[in-house]
């Protein structure tokens, strides 16, 4: 038999069941024999098709490549069309030449008519002597235009690589505005990932948000709550979305709020009284600081007095996800003073009070990764940790007013340490440059004795390359924005100060500046409640709108300034003529009016009875 196509059925069916068996099974398709295929043909039939078709359509798009190339050819003749007198004689010269080649190289032209040259005709002096005509008519000096741009751009050039080698030049302090949070110490500072709004938290137990979109030259914040009640703020933080602000303060529960302030969860406060505190479900004594997860939406930590340092989701506030528990070499317990996640999520780090740091894989809870037992001074709180943006780098601000650089692919000894840096603060921080050149750090004073300042170190180097004086108090918060290019600055006075630069900024403070404060609107009161009603539909003869009508006929000073005796005694004659209200109730019983007769004090002690004057 055979074959005709790959599906054709190269198998047949057997003769029909067999009744009695059919009976006996229950069903009538018992029997039949299962048909077969042929499977070697149907996939070489298959791959017949399929190179038939690659074939076709490697044709088609051969054919419109050389229509294109055609079409191309044409163009460019139509362009170098001669359009004087001599240019026949260059035209020619080329036919001649062009002949001379074809005669010369028909073996190669019939091969491959991609060598052809496509385009005008060369000149004769390059046809007789292209090397002298090179050297000769092309190669020279530039024009004088030309040459005064290649020299502008050479500068220009210049000075952006002499900005790439100082990054000194790329910091933002040009201009600066001041935002009064109060008169306390801000204590954390919080900027969304858009740079629109900015949130500070102070030792008075306020946040309050300021929105640079919405605000005018007056610098006022548009809300104002207290979150915690009795507690200070100690950090603020925006989610990697910008939707919710993680709020830490001197209570043992952390809240998450919404931009605009409300509320979304509180964790849950564990049990004191167990002994291991990975059993309990929350921190059981004061928080230190927290931090948002750079990638899982909706993941934060913190570090608490407990001795420990937990991760939490915002959809389960009744229990944390993890426990991070940090040890000496000997075992122990050591309290956690600042924590923060690496720029990937991967790794957490932690300063302890003992002077060290630990860092763990995000994954494995039991054992740090890198554990370096000397970092800062024991009994020190650093009070901040800092990864840079390409995540190598770690910055430490210790206790013992010293800055210090680790490379965390080789954690056992600092890169570099800065000394000199008073702190008196538990959350003085550091934070990166937008572009990884920088380190800032803030300074603290006590008052009266100087100002903060704003210290900034190469990181290549480490060298301190710029100061900004800040103002007649400490610094305690200092904030780089890597999209808006600006710098957020607390204070230990209750101020918080935005620096920024109006050719290197974008956006942020430069929105509000511009913004004339706006005039105190006068509210219009009325003194009674009147219903208005317009008559004939027009108030035009009281004044063009209805406020001025409002005004001129109703909104007036009615007071009565007289003494009430008098107005009362000013109706005695008309009420006397003319009773109405109470008289007539007594012209039967008492047509005669009779008044109480008041007596002295005198008088009723002298007619008071015996038994009264008796004393007992």
């Amino acid at each position: 038999m055979e074959r005709s196509g790959a599906s054709e059925v190269i198998g047949s069916e057997t003769s029909g069941p067999d009744p009695q068996l059919a009976v006996t099974m229950g069903f009538t398709g018992f029997g039949k024999k299962a048909r077969t295929f042929d499977l070697e043909a149907m996939f070489e039939q298959t791959r017949r098709t399929a190179v038939e078709r690659s074939r076709k359509t490697l044709e088609a798009r051969e054919k419109e490549e050389e229509m294109n190339r055609e079409k191309e050819l044409r163009r460019q003749n139509e362009d170098i069309e001669p359009t004087s007198s001599g240019s026949s004689a260059v035209r020619d010269c080329s036919k001649s030449s062009s002949r001379e080649s074809s005669s010369s190289g028909s073996e190669e032209n019939s091969d491959s008519s991609d060598d052809e040259l496509i385009g005008p005709p060369l000149p004769p002096k390059m046809v007789e002597d292209p090397v002298n005509f090179m050297e000769t008519d092309i190669l020279g000096p530039l024009p004088p235009p030309l040459r005064e741009e290649v020299e502008e751009d050479d500068d220009d050039d210049g000075e952006d690589s002499e900005e790439e080698e100082n990054p000194v030049q790329k910091i933002p302090d040009s201009h600066e505005i001041t935002l009064k949070h109060g008169t306390k110490t801000v204590s954390a500072l919080g900027l969304d990932p858009s740079g629109a709004r900015l949130v500070t938290g102070g030792y008075d137990y306020d946040v309050k948000f300021w929105d640079f979109a919405g605000m005018d030259a007056s610098f006022k914040a548009f809300r104002s709550l207290q979150p915690c009640e009795c507690h200070q703020i100690k950090s603020l933080q925006y989610s990697n979305t910008g939707d919710m602000i993680l709020v830490v303060s001197g209570s043992s529960q952390a809240k998450v709020i919404d931009r605009d302030g409300f509320e979304v969860m509180e964790c849950i406060k564990g049990d004191q009284y167990i002994v291991d505190m990975a059993n309990t479900k929350g921190h059981t004594a004061m928080l230190h600081t927290g931090s948002w997860h750079p990638k899982i939406k909706g993941e934060f930590m913190t570090c608490s007095n407990d001795a420990t340092v937990r991760l939490w989701e915002v959809e389960n506030p009744k229990k944390q996800k993890s426990v991070f528990k940090p040890r000496t070499m000997q075992g122990k317990k050591v309290v956690p003073t600042t924590c923060t996640y690496s720029r990937d999520g991967n790794l957490v780090a932690a300063a302890c009070q003992n002077g060290s740091i630990q860092i763990w894989d995000r994954n494995l809870t039991v054992h740090p990764k890198f554990h370096y037992k000397q970092a800062h001074n024991p009994g020190t709180d650093t009070s901040c940790v800092a990864f840079s943006y390409d995540g190598n780098v770690l910055a430490s601000r210790g206790g013992d007013d010293t800055l210090k650089l680790w490379d965390v692919r080789q954690f056992n000894k600092p890169l570099f340490s800065a000394s000199d840096l008073p702190t008196m603060f538990p959350m003085t921080d550091c934070c990166f440059s937008p572009d990884d050149k920088l380190i800032v750090t803030g300074t603290s004073v006590q008052r009266g004795c100087g100002s903060g300042k704003l210290v900034f170190f190469e990181r290549r180097t480490f060298q301190r390359v710029y100061e900004i004086d800040i103002t007649d108090a400490s610094v305690v918060r200092c904030l780089w924005h890597p999209k808006l290019n600006q710098i957020m600055v607390g204070t230990g006075n209750g101020l918080a100060k935005v620096y920024y630069d109006p050719n290197k900024s974008q956006r942020g403070a430069k929105l509000c500046v511009v913004k004339t404060q706006r005039k105190a609107k006068q509210a219009e009161t009325l003194t009674q409640d009147y219903i208005i009603t317009r008559r004939g539909g027009r108030v035009g003869t009281h004044g063009g709108t209805l406020s001025s009508y409002i005004v001129k006929n109703i909104a007036l000073d009615k007071t009565d300034d007289s003494n009430p005796r008098e107005a009362i005694l000013r109706h005695a004659k008309a009420a006397e003529d003319n009773p109405y209200w109470v008289s007539p109730a007594y012209s039967k019983t008492q047509p005669k009016t009779m008044f109480a007769q008041v007596e002295s004090d005198d008088e009723e002690a002298k007619n008071e009875p015996e038994w009264k004057k008796r004393k007992i």
